[in-house]
């Protein structure tokens, strides 16, 4: 029997998501500030148009649903996902003022894979926007790292009892301190350390390549932003092609490989255990599942000839499948090359990192290394039970921070979310096929969406069904939260509807 909310339980929801709106706008500060620095009036208009929507509904929600009650478990999975509805809805007002979205759904689209730093975009004449608007683009995925809801935990939440409720629904489940609020805050430290030294060196490379210094310092900035939280958004419309810089693949490599680890692993390398590095189940499944597949792909590319030299074809390779594996969406090929030239294996080889993904409780999206873990030592687990003695006991462990039993409500877990990952993968497939494209093509292009990383072989464009950036949209939202909060946001519809 599911039971019907009461009215609290809609006001301590509405009270803690017009927290999270109140974030979005001050989110808006920035690009505002960098509107008004770069003289850019009219975006500085549309900024300060969509703060004040953001801080009217925020504050509205909050003195609408004024309660006394705490956040209960399901309070929090529901606000996880609603709010990311909302700050959606909401946060792509800039977008759509500015006049390069063709509609609102457009913006809606864009704003979606910011926050959940897949990368994806319909954005018009990308090389031409204004410095803010730009710069809202590279806060909203970096903010989308490290989760809108984590910024309120940070900022606007005073260490209530269910607000590890809400984290966990921002696809988290590790606390890297024993407050949640304060492993919120200790995740944007880690973040803004990396921010510092990773724009540094970005900016050294870009001054190198030429560019005038406060453009390359802007470039830096939304480049790291854009490699530290897996959202492959670039200030170009070449992406880091543009560069054309071998330094400048490798500095962005490190960090968005970096930036695809668990934050909990960051934070025992901070605190001393550095040996966690080569220890740790996801890094361990990350490296074995690259290399193999970074083995396929440039052998495939060396049969069909595709690079000149060995050089470029592992340049090509490497960056492309360390990109789409960390779910970042950087590229250095043009989009139609994933299909005119590294044909469908190379094709099919990408689908499958990004469909692996990154690390749990990182910037990344996908499957995640710890879950491939998990599944394969469980199989090891079960084939030596089929070859031992009836009266053996059989135990797998995996080392995630510190040494761990392999229990089978963990792989259980682990098997759930991987089947619902890969079911929704196929749907995507289809409906691909469904509006016209090939299967690979509309294979890569939802992995992509669902797994969120961004890369594109050119499917994704503003001429696109609007139905299908419907369902992209939603696959983005899906694969960002990892289904159980949005599972439970339906539920608290329906229990609303029919409910006892």
């Amino acid at each position: 029997m599911i039971v019907r909310p009461r009215r609290d339980d809609h006001l301590v929801i509405g009270k803690y998501t017009g927290k999270v709106l109140v974030g979005v706008g001050l989110l808006m500060v920035v690009p505002f500030v960098t509107s008004l620095v770069f003289a850019e009036w009219d975006t500085a208009v549309d900024f300060l148009i969509s703060m004040m929507a953001c801080f009217m509904f925020g504050f509205g929600a909050q003195a609408m649903c004024r309660t006394t009650k705490e956040l209960g478990w399901t309070h929090g999975l529901v606000v996880a996902s609603g709010s990311w509805i909302w700050a959606t809805l909401i946060g792509c007002l800039p977008l759509y003022l500015s006049g390069h979205e063709g509609s609102y759904l457009d913006a809606m689209f864009d704003v979606m894979s910011g926050y959940t730093t897949t990368g994806l975009y319909l954005l018009q004449d990308l090389d031409h926007i204004s410095h803010g608007l730009n710069m809202w683009r590279h806060v909203l995925t970096y903010a989308g790292g490290q989760g809108i809801v984590v910024i309120a935990l940070t900022f606007l939440f005073k260490g209530t009892a269910g607000a590890y409720s809400v984290y966990v629904g921002e696809g988290r489940d590790e606390r890297l301190l024993p407050n949640v609020v304060h492993t919120a805050r200790a995740i944007w430290l880690v973040s803004i350390a990396y921010l510092g030294a990773g724009t540094l060196a970005l900016w050294v490379s870009a001054l190198l390549l030429g560019q005038e210094p406060v453009r390359a310092f802007l470039h830096s900035l939304w480049v790291f932003m854009g490699a530290w939280s897996t959202g492959g958004f670039a200030p170009q419309s070449y992406n880091t092609m543009w560069y054309h810089s071998l330094p400048h693949e490798l500095i962005t490599s490190i960090i968005f490989i970096a930036g695809s680890f668990n934050f909990a692993l960051h934070w025992a390398v901070w605190t001393g255990r550095r040996r966690e590095i080569v220890r740790n189940v996801e890094t361990v499944s990350f490296a074995v599942t690259l290399t193999l597949f970074v083995l396929v792909a440039t052998f495939w590319l060396a049969k069909a000839g595709v690079y000149p030299d060995a050089m470029a074809l592992f340049r090509k390779a490497f960056y492309q499948l360390a990109s789409g594996h960390t779910t970042t969406g950087f590229s250095t090929i043009y989009s139609r090359a994933f299909v005119t030239q590294w044909g469908t294996a190379g094709l099919l080889a990408v689908t499958a990192v990004m469909g692996i993904g990154a690390s749990a409780c990182s910037t990344g999206g996908g499957i995640k290394g710890i879950r491939v873990g998990m599944i394969f030592k469980s199989l090891v687990a079960e084939v030596r039970r089929m070859v031992a003695p009836r009266s053996a006991v059989i135990r797998e462990s995996y080392h995630h921070l510190r040494e761990n039993w392999l229990e089978d409500d963990a792989v259980k877990s682990a098997l759930m979310v991987t089947v619902l990952y890969v079911f929704m993968y196929s749907v995507a497939g289809l409906l691909g096929t469904f509006f016209g494209y090939d299967l690979p093509s509309a294979l890569f292009e939802g992995v992509s969406a669902g797994s969120n990383t961004g890369l594109s072989c050119g499917l994704t464009s503003p001429s696109m069904p609007d139905a299908l950036k419907c369902f992209y949209i939603v696959f983005m939202w899906l694969g960002r939260l990892e289904f159980m909060s949005v599972f439970a946001l339906l539920g608290y519809g329906i229990s609303i509807a029919r409910g006892r």
